[in-house]
């Protein structure tokens, strides 16, 4: 098994008494989920990952899952968290870009209109001594509307390099939140996770809080 890395609320290093495990080496995940002041620890989820739908919402259960039970398979006890974010243009999928150009096409899809981000997280609760995980999955979708771009705008972001590493190329945490108009639904779901209804689904799971 790989070695834990502990992490709480400010980065503290922490008991982690109720066994919470984040399947994901996101530095934005694991802030959302320190915002919850509840300790936990990090295990990068090797799973490779395989969709058998197009529908954003099921890629991203879908993916959450695979990410949560390969973790979940390496402990004994715990809870683990599994996530997965996907960016969509009118039921279409935008991954991470492969290079600048790819990032300004992505943008000006963006551009001028709404969008969708759907976050799929999976929780797998597994106890010593019992064969069967619980396991719940769920998604969260956030509308997003991006303001009109100039093509100068669209490469001064791309050059700042900020677009490279995240699906539908741009973060919304960064300096492309000057071109959001505004968002209908869970900011924090567009970073990456969407904690209100984390929090909610693990106090259904085991009483954490």
């Amino acid at each position: 098994m790989r070695p834990f890395c502990y992490y709480g609320k400010g980065d503290e290093m922490k008991e982690n008494k109720k066994g919470l495990i984040l399947a994901s080496g996101s530095p934005r995940r694991r802030e959302l989920l320190g915002m919850l002041g509840v300790p936990f620890e990090v295990i990068v989820s090797d799973a490779e990952e395989k969709v058998t739908s197009t529908d954003p919402v099921k890629v991203t259960e879908q993916l959450s899952e695979q990410k949560a039970m390969a973790v979940a398979n390496e402990i004994t006890d715990g809870i683990v968290i599994g996530a997965d974010t996907v960016v969509a243009v009118d039921g279409k999928i935008l991954g991470k870009p492969s290079d600048e150009e790819e990032a300004q096409k992505m943008l000006r899809l963006l551009q001028g209109h709404f969008h969708m981000v759907y976050t799929g997280v999976t929780l797998v609760k597994k106890e010593s001594g019992q064969k069967k995980k619980e396991v719940r999955t769920f998604s969260v979708g956030t509308k997003v509307y991006v303001a009109p771009m100039t093509d100068e705008e669209i490469l001064h972001y791309v050059q700042t390099g900020d677009c490279m590493d995240k699906a539908g190329a741009y973060g919304i945490q960064g300096i492309f939140c000057r071109h959001i108009e505004g968002i209908e639904g869970d900011y924090f779901n567009v970073v990456g996770l969407p904690v209100h209804r984390l929090y909610e689904e693990l106090k259904k799971i085991r009483k954490m809080m």
